[in-house]
């Protein structure tokens, strides 16, 4: 459908994943509605897409239980502004991506009013508090799943439901080409290198930062000092959080990197990192990888009797098996960490890998910004 009228697309974005994605939406909705106008939240890779952001997206940014109830009074504050705005000034569809906790207040509010809703990025509700799926259906017009065995379940709850693929797949090569992201990097070509990515958030920095670090140190002594570190830091306070740990740890030399992680996944033999979007990406560049995750211990003793699967890891949950090691919470200890990493290096664990990862890339590799915009379109235009 094409349109010289002004459409106002309203989007919140809370995460840089998030941000990732409004931005390949903007460019698809634009090849449909030229004179449209994005706005909301969303962060940098939004913003060049010419998004106008009424607030930081870091300040959504915050993880578990007990962190956001620090910053309740702003979070609220920020959601409020948000919803009287869409009030007043209706859009012509709200686009939470991601970030529900926070989207599914404002998905609330704005259907009641009548406004075209839809969540892209499907929470996990299919893993842990399924009851939520009630509070889905009376808020959402579509859901927008990157992965497909998410649109079966809201099929299941009778929810409309539009599988789209993941945008990383179509963005990233079959093939990862390691050698020449070592020579951007500066890295020896001939040496082994891991990639280490204790997440974006502070909190999680701080929950697997030094954890990681010390992991780090084990493995180098098992497999040698020739053993090339690397960490991409999310962003400037990331990189000085990490920064402030490695000042503690003699002797560890480390290339710490402001942002490129897709660079320095692609440069590494494996890689070492929290569990969420990362570990698609390094499914998608085939590295053998270990995942681990930790919470706090009050959130993980409030989350953990919610939890009804199996897997936490992208790769695992796509395959329906256990593909890579997964070590949470209690199991992310230096020792059961450092064995991973070792196996991960071994040549034969990832020939087996690199099959699988590579089945799996092409069932995500669709044209998810034109499949999603093709989508809202049908919907505001009912």
């Amino acid at each position: 459908m094409m349109t010289t009228q002004p459409t106002v697309f309203a989007m919140v974005a809370g995460e840089a994943s998030g941000d990732i994605l409004g931005a390949d939406l903007i460019r698809a909705l634009k090849t449909q509605f030229p004179n449209a106008i994005f706005e909301g939240i969303g962060g940098p890779k939004m913003q060049a897409e010419g998004f106008q952001s009424h607030f930081e997206m870091d300040r959504l940014s915050v993880m578990g239980f007990v962190e956001p109830l620090k910053r309740l009074p702003e979070l609220l504050s920020i959601r409020r502004s948000i919803v009287e705005r869409y009030l007043v000034q209706k859009p012509a569809v709200f686009i939470g991506i991601d970030s529900p906790d926070f989207n599914s207040g404002i998905e609330q509010r704005l259907h009641r009013a009548g406004v075209k809703t839809v969540h892209y990025v499907s929470p996990s509700v299919w893993a842990w508090r399924q009851g939520r799926i009630k509070k889905i259906k009376k808020s959402v017009d579509l859901m927008l799943c990157l992965l497909p065995f998410e649109a079966g379940f809201y099929k299941q709850h009778q929810v409309p439901v539009r599988f789209v693929g993941h945008p990383l797949a179509g963005q990233m090569a079959e093939q990862p080409d390691t050698q020449a992201a070592r020579s951007r990097l500066g890295l020896n070509p001939d040496r082994p290198v891991l990639c280490i990515m204790p997440g974006s958030r502070s909190g999680e920095v701080e929950l697997l930062g030094e954890l990681f670090l010390d992991t780090a140190c084990a493995v180098q002594a098992q497999l040698g000092t020739d053993l090339q570190l690397v960490i991409p830091a999310a962003n400037q306070a990331r990189y000085q959080q990490i920064s402030d740990i490695l000042s503690t740890k003699q002797g560890l030399s480390v290339e710490l990197l402001m942002q490129n992680s897709h660079l320095a996944m692609e440069a590494a033999d494996a890689v070492l990192l929290a569990s969420g979007t990362t570990a698609l990406e390094a499914m998608l560049l085939k590295k053998p990888m270990v995942v681990s995750y930790r919470l706090g211990a009050l959130t993980y003793r409030l989350v953990s009797p919610f939890i009804k699967t199996p897997y936490a890891s992208i790769p695992n949950l796509l395959a329906n098996k256990m593909l890579v090691p997964e070590l949470i919470q209690a199991n992310a200890s230096v020792e059961q960490l450092t064995q991973a990493v070792i196996d991960a290096f071994d040549p034969g664990n990832r020939e087996q890998l690199v099959d699988q990862f590579s089945q799996l890339h092409q069932q995500l590799r669709l044209d998810s910004g034109a499949i999603a915009a093709d989508a809202i379109a049908e919907l505001i235009d009912l």
